[in-house]
């Protein structure tokens, strides 16, 4: 019996237990970690993850839900904290704030949208509720920008919102993959993929 364990309340374990697993991640990737593995370098019992995520996928699973939350502040707040901006200026903010996003937690956002999870794995019930409702908040957003004139009324929110989506994805992908590696000039090039999705007559 393992003993001397520091004692946890119930939800201070399960956040432990994320923030522990995605610094493995970070450290070696998806297959460095084991329930075990997280289990002794958080130092409670090896079943204790148990009590929490069902197996090695529920808690991959629960660390991109965590993700998609964290996102989905970060695009929530956007209006507040600049209420003066036109609405180019609040998409460009977007934009940055996506990619700061998935280049400051890259281990998390490859969850959130990789094949461990969507395509290998089995995603649960409840990441594809959180995902789904991350997805709904940005295309009502759009809605909106297209309301204020920001996009063309003439096309379906729905697929500004996929296309504009899958170029942010993109350029996420080239950076966090490896193929983008000058860091310099990413909000660079984050500002100019902005203003090319914006209508021409519009920006």
């Amino acid at each position: 019996m393992i003993k001397d364990k520091k004692p946890y309340h119930h939800g201070d374990l399960r956040l432990t237990l994320l923030d522990k697993a995605t610094d493995i991640i970070r450290q070696g990737g998806v297959e460095s970690l084991s329930m075990r593995k997280l289990a002794d370098q958080v130092g409670v019992s090896r079943t204790a993850p148990y009590h929490h995520f069902k197996d090695k996928n529920a808690l991959l699973c629960a660390i991109a839900e965590q993700g998609f939350f964290l996102q989905d502040l970060a695009v929530k707040q956007i209006p507040g904290e600049h209420p003066q901006l036109t609405a180019a200026a609040m998409f460009e903010h977007y934009v940055l704030a996506y990619i700061r996003f998935a280049n400051e937690h890259p281990e998390t956002y490859d969850l959130m949208f990789g094949r461990e999870i969507w395509k290998t794995g089995a995603p649960t019930e409840s990441l594809k509720s959180v995902s789904k409702n991350s997805f709904r908040i940005w295309v009502e957003w759009i809605e909106q920008l297209q309301q204020q004139g920001l996009f063309d009324s003439s096309e379906p929110a729905l697929r500004i919102a996929q296309a504009s989506w899958a170029a942010l994805h993109g350029l996420c992908r080239l950076f966090n993959d490896g193929i983008y590696v000058n860091r310099d000039d990413l909000e660079a090039i984050a500002r100019t993929s902005a203003q090319m999705l914006i209508s021409p007559s519009r920006s």
